[in-house]
């Protein structure tokens, strides 16, 4: 007996695929369904077992392949204005696939919140930038905005204190942190700007101190208004010369921020310009050893060469700490990616009964029958 076919529309499967930044074969081998082109042509069908494939895929609900037409959805391209549409067709579909549930989940921030940022004070709004401020004027504005003193930071003690508290510093400024393992080594986060409700998505597959850079750049971007992508490498179309100059400034401010003039000369050893004082002050400001090295560097205090041969060996340390480590347990690994503040939002707005199991389970991006062990694991590790 022929399994049934399902009759999708076409249309709606190549605006699926295009979405998500897939070339016709690529969909066909991740999807395993071979008929990709002969079904957007409208020759083909497929059944509904590899419609959910392709959903799976896709990351969208099985329902959204019968409409009549593609849904008119606003390009989440519109918001980066400093990547031009070339650069933006460089990003891969692991990447594109990230921003769009980025963007569901600051949509489920709006619905979860009735509209209006719960934090006091919005610093996407209430911090003006000015072009001719210095960028340290702007990096020590942004800190007493954060409530965040030097004395505080040094006291985290380590990068993973610091990560979890600089990421509740932005909370409670209106900025929302999500994590993810992106799967794609040389991006490192994005941000995505809104009046309301920006958001910020970090690789957690990066180490602790490289996440808490990626979170001040894509701050940065914030500040400017726009959202934002962290990538180490360079994109193959280079930006124009003002998309430039603007990642320039965001690397920027996230060193002034993270570690502040004042402190910085305080803290380092004078005439000491090597790895081992950057290892030091490292550990004293919980940033990377790259970080401190790049301000030897801007300071003419190194050479170019050392600084990316430095920079080459601790990657590569690293990524062989990495192979040694065990996976961890996946509804604590769930809890990192959502945030204690997001988490608690959602499951508030179900204990007031505001939203049942499938919404919940909406919101924070999982299956209802796993809403239970997420929420034993949430209240014990409070």
């Amino acid at each position: 007996m022929a399994k049934e076919r399902m009759p999708i529309t076409p249309a709606v499967l190549t605006w699926a695929r295009k979405r998500a930044g897939y070339n016709v074969d690529e969909l066909a081998a991740k999807s395993g369904f071979a008929e990709v082109a002969d079904c957007e042509r409208g020759q083909s069908k497929p059944t509904y077992r590899q419609l959910e494939n392709i959903a799976e895929v896709l990351q969208l609900p099985v329902a959204i392949f019968f409409f009549p037409e593609p849904p008119d959805w606003p390009s989440i391209e519109e918001t980066f204005r400093t990547l031009g549409s070339k650069q933006f067709a460089e990003i891969p579909p692991a990447i594109r696939l990230l921003l769009h549930k980025g963007r569901a989940f600051q949509l489920g921030l709006n619905e979860l919140s009735d509209g209006r940022n719960l934090a006091r004070r919005l610093i996407t709004r209430d911090l003006k930038l000015h072009d001719d401020e210095p960028i340290e004027a702007v990096a020590v504005r942004v800190r007493e905005f954060l409530g965040v003193s030097p004395t505080e930071q040094f006291n985290w003690g380590n990068a993973d204190a610091a990560l979890k508290k600089w990421r509740s510093a932005l909370y409670r400024v209106g900025v929302t942190v999500f994590k993810d393992a992106f799967g794609v080594d040389d991006f490192c986060g994005f941000s995505l700007y809104d009046a309301e409700f920006p958001v910020i998505y970090v690789n957690n597959s990066n180490a602790k101190t490289r996440q808490i850079f990626t979170l001040f750049h894509e701050l940065a971007h914030l500040l400017h208004r726009t959202s934002g992508v962290d990538r180490q490498g360079d994109f193959e179309n280079k930006f124009l010369y003002e998309h430039e100059r603007i990642e320039q400034q965001c690397n920027a401010l996230a060193n002034a921020i993270l570690v502040p003039e004042e402190e910085f000369n305080l803290a380092r050893t004078p005439g000491r310009f090597d790895r081992s004082e950057a290892i030091t002050l490292a550990k004293r400001f919980s940033v990377s050893r790259e970080v401190i090295y790049r301000r030897f560097l801007d300071r003419k205090w190194i050479e170019k060469a050392e600084y990316e041969a430095a920079a080459a060996e601790w990657a590569n340390q690293f990524k062989l700490s990495q192979k040694r480590k065990p996976g961890g347990d996946h509804y604590r690994t769930q809890l990192a990616y959502l945030g204690e503040e997001y988490i608690a939002l959602a499951f508030s707005r179900y204990y007031e009964e505001r939203i049942d199991d499938e919404e919940l389970a909406d919101f924070l991006g999982i299956k209802p029958k796993h809403i239970d062990l997420l929420e034993e694991t949430w209240l014990g590790e409070r």
